[in-house]
């Protein structure tokens, strides 16, 4: 894929990080399996798998620590309960 999609990190909100975590997640599976018939065929083994959802669940949550990380936790934003 040679597609620019990720400009930046920065989001305004923690809401929009997780979002960009899952969609950093997603981009991941399809750079490492780019064949589509072969991403459908395999998503009924992990879609209903308790191990591959926590799996799925772990790699979502490492990439929103990274966008969490870039935006300085958000400290700045009115999210910000001290």
């Amino acid at each position: 894929m040679t597609d620019i999609w990720l400009e930046t990190l920065i989001t305004n909100t923690p809401q929009q990080g997780f979002e960009l975590a899952i969609t950093l997640s997603r981009r991941g599976v399809k750079y490492t399996q780019p064949d589509a018939e072969t991403l459908k065929a395999l998503r009924p083994e992990y879609a209903n798998s308790a191990d591959g959802l926590t799996a799925a669940s772990q790699v979502i949550a490492t990439n929103f620590q990274t966008v969490a990380a870039a935006n300085n936790y958000w400290w700045k934003s009115q999210f910000c309960v001290l």
